[in-house]
């Protein structure tokens, strides 16, 4: 396919968005002048992005707040997403936006979807939640947030005990169809927010859950949701790697799925870091004909969908 007419899904990690406000205020600026010289090179992009220091920050901070003043209750894990895509939002449109317009491209607005993504309730990630959020507590800390909020809590190496949640896998991103008429109409959309706000459904009613979505599997379901050609997974190495931080590491630049499914069965990738990059990945490209997965640098995203560098998943 001509690289002008290419649909690219971009899922920035978090080095795209820095750990906190004056750190993100920066990392988006770079982050709008990556994702602006694919718009240039002809791409339609759409931008998904994590959310890990932004939304623990904005727990610990509705937490410290509920217990300084006992009429203010806990504010739920799905409530803190919902805050985070918010200002992962405004700070990622007005530098997406300034970046457009010091290029002189004045046509294409910017827009944030605030997303909810449905989760099954019977997904087994319930039933085994590792994913570890918040601050480290003592054990009195952690016997009364179990006894107050319900928490599962888990020691975590040595440093204190820490909330763990499950991370469901994403089965339906709800605003969807906002989210395509907004692309379709040539607007530059940030959606599905730190793998979305997770939600289940309850007859017509919406529930928000405490679990965190892996944002690459979110990312994932809304670039085949969009038929996008390109799935880029953005990350802090410039290619993946097998036997990674061994002598004998190889740098991988192109790999069919078949390929990619036996290094995950071998153990190459580590679980929750580069596995469930690669585990998108591979869905990605077996999901259709002609797409291909990409996993890079922020500032390698250009070359990389010119085929110039990075690691190419595909068919």
């Amino acid at each position: 396919m001509d690289a002008k007419k290419q649909r690219i899904v971009i899922a920035l990690g978090g080095n795209a968005l820095g750990n906190t406000l004056p750190e993100q205020m920066e990392a988006v600026k770079i982050t709008a002048k990556a994702i602006v010289d694919l718009i240039e090179e002809g791409c339609e992009v759409i931008v998904a992005h994590g959310n890990g220091p932004q939304v623990g920050m904005i727990n610990n901070a509705m937490a410290a707040l509920s217990r300084e003043d006992a009429s203010q209750p806990n504010t739920p894990l799905s409530v803190c997403v919902a805050m985070s895509q918010a200002y992962i939002g405004y700070d990622l449109q007005n530098a997406l936006r300034e970046e457009l317009y010091n290029r002189e491209i004045h046509h294409i607005p910017v827009a944030t979807m605030i997303t909810q993504v449905r989760v099954d309730a019977d997904d087994p990630a319930f039933d085994n939640p590792t994913k570890p959020i918040g601050r480290f507590m003592t054990v009195e800390q952690a016997k009364t947030a179990e006894e107050r909020y319900g928490y599962i809590m888990r020691e975590d190496a040595g440093r204190g005990y820490r909330r763990v949640v499950a991370s469901p896998k994403p089965a339906e991103i709800v605003e969807i169809g906002a989210i395509r008429s907004l692309v379709d109409s040539g607007q530059l959309v940030i959606a599905c927010g730190g793998g979305g706000i997770p939600v289940t459904r309850q007859g017509n009613h919406l529930k928000g859950t405490g679990a965190v979505i892996d944002k690459d599997f979110a990312s994932e379901l809304l670039a085949e949701e969009l038929n996008a050609d390109f799935l880029i997974i953005l990350t802090a190495v410039e290619k993946v790697a097998v036997n990674f931080g061994k002598p004998d590491v190889k740098w991988l630049d192109d790999l069919d799925s078949r390929e990619a499914r036996r290094y995950m069965d071998e153990g190459h990738f580590a679980p929750g870091s580069m596995l469930p990059k690669v585990q998108a990945a591979v869905k990605f490209a077996e999901s259709k004909p002609g797409r291909t997965a990409l996993i890079t640098l922020l500032e390698k995203a250009k070359q990389g969908v010119r085929g110039q560098t990075g690691t190419r998943i595909h068919q």
